[in-house]
């Protein structure tokens, strides 16, 4: 199996494993690669490869985590061994005293700096569910972009002759994508 992640996922002999970053009594930091839910969830019924899972049967402890990713983002997540670690961080994350930041590699050439402001409208993990949370007003979701690198390949995408790319830092200040 051809596996670029930085993850072991091999089914037949050896149990799956993730890059642990940092660990102590209290909590673990693991890189969550793209693709993968944080916990089972109704958004994929399907999944059965889970971050949490994946991480109690390498350390043999219970995790409970304090934030999450989307499925489709790579990147480190924290989980606490201990619920009550878990809420005491948590809180530190709602209270907005731990700051998150993401790179990513974007198409096209961003601005220096660009300040997002997109409220999000909710959506249900159930389709029965998304006329209630079509009724909910969105929330705010605002992000501060800053253009690290720009990138030109000489590669044709069919409609252009060279390929742009932006290397952005990403700092969310909601909490939201």
């Amino acid at each position: 199996m051809n596996n670029t992640n930085e993850s072991s996922h091999n089914t037949e002999h050896e149990p799956e494993t993730l890059e642990i970053i940092y660990q102590d009594e209290y909590m673990i930091a693991a890189h969550k690669p793209a693709g993968m839910l944080v916990h089972k969830s109704p958004i994929d019924k399907r999944e059965t490869r889970y971050t949490m899972r994946i991480l109690r049967n390498q350390t043999g402890h219970w995790v409970y985590p304090v934030h999450r990713l989307d499925k489709p983002t790579s990147g480190l997540l924290l989980f606490a061994f201990d619920p009550e670690t878990a809420k005491k961080i948590s809180d530190q994350f709602e209270q907005r005293h731990i700051k998150k930041t993401y790179y990513a590699v974007v198409r096209g050439y961003t601005p220096q700096e660009l300040e997002i402001d997109h409220p999000l409208k909710e959506i249900a993990a159930f389709k029965s569910d998304q006329a209630k949370a079509d009724e909910k007003e969105p929330k705010d979701a605002q992000t501060q972009l800053r253009r690290v690198e720009r990138y030109e390949l000489p590669i044709s995408d069919g409609r252009f002759p060279t390929s742009r790319y932006s290397l952005v830092e990403l700092k969310p200040r909601t909490g939201r994508k």
